[in-house]
């Protein structure tokens, strides 16, 4: 059941990595409270175009699409300046976009090293930084999609987890850097929603069994906590809210 005390009526949202999964359902939630979102995506053209369609059905000229490759520092400024131009405003940032695999100590390369930090750390603060000043001018805020695991190293994932790490150091920096008129905080998921062609069942029951609520996260759960540090307080910024079953109270 979505929050509807909270209204966000007239706001520009953009979120990074909007077409699918976790991403698709923060869109849905920010545009239930009546954002007008920007939809970015990198190669899922289809998807981005479908839900765009199906929100804009719901309420015309709504929801927006952007394409970017993240990992390409050129595309950052475009991709800020065609976010800007559609309503001449931006009111919150959702740096969602993330790629996530295991790199094996001995085989990790430069390019998965590269390709990792880019999504997971260049581009969310170089978006950020080429988007303050207008999300200073509307006292706007950020939210970063962080990881429990920058924090707790996940095993045979040590590019993932510095990189996330970095993350979640952005939000802490950018919060004291953007304040007072911009609020950053970030969202750590624990297990939420299986990747997909990537854990087999001993491995999913491993995790559930260090879960202490004995399941993982639906994308629901973390769009919710997403939509509370945007609309559902403006006196918290720099902290990073764990939405993992309890997983990381567990040795």
């Amino acid at each position: 059941m979505r929050d509807n005390r909270h209204r966000l009526d007239g706001k520009v949202a953009l979120i990074t990595g909007a077409a699918a999964r976790i991403g698709a359902e923060i869109t849905r939630q920010l545009h239930a409270l009546g954002c007008e979102v920007i939809l970015h995506y990198r190669r899922s053209a289809d998807r981005a175009r479908q839900l765009a369609d199906t929100l804009n059905a719901e309420r015309a000229d709504s929801a927006h699409l952007v394409q970017a490759d993240l990992a390409d520092m050129e595309a950052i400024a475009p991709l800020a300046k065609h976010a800007l131009s559609i309503r001449d405003r931006l009111d919150i940032l959702v740096n969602n976009a993330s790629s996530y695999y295991p790199t094996p100590i001995g085989s990790v390369t430069q390019a998965q090293w590269d390709d990792l930090f880019a999504s997971n750390a260049r581009a969310p603060f170089f978006l950020a930084q080429a988007l303050a000043p207008a999300l200073r001018e509307r006292h706007g805020c950020i939210v970063n999609l962080v990881d429990i695991h920058a924090d707790r190293p996940n095993a045979n994932h040590p590019v993932y987890s510095m990189a996330k790490a970095a993350n979640a150091m952005m939000v802490k920096a950018l919060a004291r850097d953007l304040a007072p008129e911009v609020r950053v905080n970030g969202v750590a998921p624990g297990a939420a929603l299986w990747p997909e062609h990537y854990f087999d069942d001993a491995d999913r029951l491993a995790i559930l069994e260090r879960i202490p609520l004995g399941r993982p996260a639906g994308a629901e759960e973390i769009a919710r906590a997403v939509l509370f540090m945007i609309a559902g307080t403006d006196y918290v910024t720099g902290q990073i809210l764990a939405v993992d079953g309890g997983r990381s109270v567990q040795q």
